[in-house]
C-alpha cells in the first residue's frame, strides 16, 4: 500500500471516535433542548415564533464563528467562577458540543413544530372528546403522528452536525477535520480526500440508518425501527471502540498541540518520537491556532508545543515593547511560569520571524530593499498574509513604525500565500524566515530597519503537569540549540514542495538524523 495512503488511514479509527462522540453529544443536547421547546411552541404562538426565530437566527452565523464565539464566552464565565476555584474547559470538548448543539436545534425544531401543530383538528377534538390529559393527548396522539416529521428533522440535524464537526479541529477538539486542515496545508491531497470521505460516509451512514427509523415509523414496523435504532447504537458504539479501549486501559497519553502549518506539524512528530522512545503513548492535536494553542497548554488539553517568542511576547503578555532576545526570553520563562505554572523549556535553535517578501521582479521594479521602501509604493500593492497576521500585535507595531497602508490585502493558509505572490494575486507577502520555499522560489526578502518586528525563537512550551517531570523533561532536552534554520528549512520544503512531497512524520525522521538524532 502507499505509505501516504496507509498514514492517512491510521489516522482514522481515532479521529472518527471523536468525531462520533462530538456529532453524537451535540445531536443529544439539539434534542434535548428542541424537543420540550417544540410542545411548547405547539401550544403558544408567541413562544412558536420567538423560539424558531432565534434558532433561525443562529443558523445565520457560519459555523466557524459560531465555534470561535464560545471561547471567549466560557472564558468570562471562567473569570466569573475564579474566586470559588471553579474552571470550565474554554477549549476542545465543551465549546465545540455547545456550538454544534445550537446548531442541530433548528431542523429538529422546526420539523417538530410542523408536525405537532400539523395535525387534524378533527383528531384534537377526538381526543378531547374522550377525556385525555394534555399528556396523554402528546404522548397518545399528538406523538406519533408527528414522529415521521420530527424523525426528518432529527436526520437533517445529524448530517449538519457530522459536516459541521470537521471545523471543531480550529477550537482545540480533535475531529476528522483534523486530517483535512492539515492537507490542505500541507498540500497532502490524500490526506484531505480520507478525511472528507470518512466524514461523508459517516454522515451517510448515519442518515441511512435513521431514515430506516422514519420509514419504520411511517409504516408502523417495529422491525424497521428496531432494526434502525440497532444499527445507528451500534455504529456509535463501533466508531468509540479506540477511545473505549483507551480508556479501560487507563491510558495517560501525551498530547502534542501543533499549530497550522508545516513546520508546525514537523516539529510535533519529531517531538513525538522523541516522547515514544521514552515510553510515552503520544497522540496529536493540530491545526490550532496561536491563542488555541497557548490556552491549551495551561488549560492542560496539551503536553506540549513549539511556540515562537515574538508571538508569546505580543499575543499572551501583550507587551509592544521590543528588547534583546536574552533578555525577551528570560521574561517569557518567568512569566509563563509564575503566571500559569506553565514551563518555557528552551530554545530549539533557529529564529522563524515575520519577514515582507516579494519576487525579484517586484523588488527590482520598484527598488525596494526595506521595508521603508515598500511604505512609498504600498498604496499601488496588494498584500498576502496569513490568517492571523492582520489580527496580530506584529502588525499594528509594524503599520505604525512605517506608516504602511496597502491598497489591498488578502489572508490565506500559508501554502495558498506562497502561490499568491507567485502568480501575481499579491505583490508581497508576509513569510516565515524558516520556510524553504523562500530560497525555492527565489523571494527578496525585505530588512526591518526600524526594528519593528520582534525576535522569534523557537521555543519548546510544557503544560503545568509536564513542567516537573523529569523523564518528560530529558526526552526533550536533545532538541534544545539543534536545529540550525538552514536545516530546519530544508524539512519544510520536503513538505511543501510541488514534487515527491514528503510528509510530516517523513521529514520529522529525515530532520532527527541531520541534527544527530537515533
Amino acid at each position: 500500500m502507499n505509505p501516504r495512503v496507509a498514514d492517512a488511514l491510521s489516522q482514522v479509527p481515532a479521529l472518527l471516535a471523536d468525531h462520533v462522540l462530538l456529532s453524537a453529544a451535540a445531536l443529544l443536547l439539539g434534542l434535548v433542548i428542541a424537543l420540550p421547546l417544540a410542545v411548547g411552541a405547539m401550544r403558544h404562538a408567541g413562544l412558536r415564533r420567538f423560539a424558531l426565530g432565534l434558532a433561525s437566527l443562529v443558523q445565520t452565523i457560519p459555523g466557524l464563528a459560531l465555534l470561535a464565539l464560545f471561547y471567549p464566552l466560557l472564558l468570562a464565565l471562567n473569570g466569573l467562577f475564579e474566586p470559588t476555584g471553579m474552571t470550565i474547559p474554554s477549549l476542545g470538548f465543551l465549546p465545540a458540543l455547545l456550538a454544534l448543539g445550537l446548531y442541530a436545534v433548528l431542523p429538529i425544531l422546526r420539523n417538530a413544530v410542523t408536525g405537532l401543530t400539523g395535525i387534524d383538528a378533527a383528531i384534537i377534538e377526538a381526543a378531547d372528546g374522550v377525556g385525555m390529559t394534555s399528556r396523554q393527548k402528546l404522548r397518545l396522539v399528538e406523538a406519533p403522528l408527528a414522529a415521521p416529521v420530527i424523525m426528518a428533522g432529527i436526520r437533517t440535524a445529524t448530517v449538519w452536525t457530522i459536516g459541521i464537526a470537521t471545523l471543531s479541529t480550529t477550537v482545540g477538539q480533535p475531529s476528522l477535520g483534523d486530517m483535512i486542515f492539515a492537507g490542505l496545508q500541507t498540500q497532502n491531497w490524500i490526506l484531505v480526500i480520507t478525511g472528507c470521505a470518512a466524514s461523508a460516509l459517516l454522515a451517510l451512514a448515519a442518515d441511512a440508518l435513521l431514515g430506516l427509523i422514519e420509514t419504520g415509523i411511517a409504516a408502523r414496523s417495529r422491525v424497521r425501527i428496531w432494526s434502525g435504532l440497532a444499527g445507528f447504537l451500534a455504529g456509535i458504539a463501533l466508531a468509540l471502540s479506540p477511545a473505549l479501549f483507551a480508556a479501560s486501559r487507563g491510558d495517560d497519553a501525551v498530547v502534542v498541540g501543533a499549530k497550522g502549518f508545516s513546520e508546525q506539524y514537523i516539529l510535533a512528530r519529531l517531538i513525538g518520537s522523541r516522547l515514544e522512545a521514552a515510553g510515552y503513548e503520544v497522540r496529536y492535536r493540530e491545526g490550532l491556532g496561536s491563542t488555541v494553542a497557548f490556552t491549551a497548554l495551561h488549560q492542560g488539553e496539551i503536553d506540549v508545543y513549539v511556540d515562537y517568542t515574538g508571538t508569546l511576547w505580543t499575543n499572551a503578555m501583550q507587551r509592544t515593547d521590543n528588547p534583546p532576545r536574552d533578555e525577551m526570553i528570560a521574561q517569557l520563562s518567568d512569566w509563563t511560569i509564575e503566571t500559569y505554572g506553565a514551563r518555557l523549556l528552551g530554545r530549539l535553535g533557529f529564529e522563524n520571524t515575520y519577514a515582507f517578501a516579494t519576487t525579484q521582479e517586484t523588488a527590482q521594479r520598484y527598488g525596494l530593499a526595506s521595508i521603508d521602501d515598500l511604505t512609498r509604493v504600498a498604496p499601488q500593492m496588494a498584500m498576502g498574509t496569513d490568517v492571523e497576521f492582520l489580527n496580530r500585535p506584529e502588525w499594528t507595531a509594524i503599520r505604525t513604525a512605517y506608516g504602511l497602508q496597502f491598497g489591498d490585502t488578502q489572508s490565506y493558509q500559508p501554502t495558498f500565500m506562497y502561490r499568491a505572490v507567485e502568480s501575481g494575486r499579491a505583490d508581497v507577502i508576509t513569510a516565515f524566515s524558516s520556510d524553504g520555499r523562500i530560497a525555492a522560489n527565489n523571494l527578496y526578502v525585505l530588512t526591518d530597519p526600524r526594528g519593528a518586528i520582534p525576535n522569534y525563537d523557537t521555543v519548546l512550551m510544557l503544560a503545568p503537569r509536564r513542567a516537573g517531570d523529569r523523564r518528560f523533561v530529558a526526552a526533550l532536552e536533545s532538541l534544545l540549540e539543534a536545529i540550525p534554520v538552514e536545516t530546519m528549512r530544508e524539512a519544510n520544503f520536503m513538505v511543501d514542495r510541488d514534487n515527491d512531497k514528503a510528509t510530516p512524520a517523513e521529514a520529522a525522521t529525515w530532520l532527527a538524523g541531520e541534527i544527530g538524532l537515533d
